[in-house]
This record gives structure tokens, C-alpha cells and sequence, in this order.
């Protein structure tokens, strides 16, 4: 039987060029804003956290501690 990845969370390894797929999703949810980001549209992350951003805004707030 196929699954179908439409509408399920991803579980992601996040490296620092590119990301590592652990479980079948088609999007993740950003650790600030808790927005739903496509997998296509996944552009933020951190490495170190482990977590997913919806934005280069988000991300540099984050890293700077104003989150």
C-alpha cells in the first residue's frame, strides 16, 4: 500500500546546505511562528536548534534572541 505525504508533517535532519528527509510530509511548521512552510518553500533553518523558519526575517530574530 502507497502513503500518501499530502497534508502530514515532515520530520526533518537539518544540515547546513541542505535538509534530510526522517519521515514522509509534505511541509513542516515554523518553531516561531508556528506557520506552515512547504517542503518546496523551506528556505531557514538552523542546524544547531534543529527548527525550521518561515522567513530570513524569523530566522535573524531568532538567532539574535528577539523571538
Amino acid at each position: 500500500m502507497l502513503m500518501n505525504s499530502a497534508n502530514r508533517l515532515a520530520r526533518l535532519h537539518y544540515l547546513p546546505s541542505h535538509f534530510r528527509q526522517i519521515s514522509a510530509g509534505d511541509h513542516v511548521i515554523c518553531a516561531v511562528s508556528g506557520a506552515r512552510i512547504g517542503l518546496d518553500m523551506l528556505r531557514y533553518w538552523s542546524v544547531d536548534r534543529q527548527e525550521a523558519y518561515a522567513s530570513a526575517e524569523i530566522a535573524t530574530r531568532r538567532l539574535l534572541g528577539q523571538d
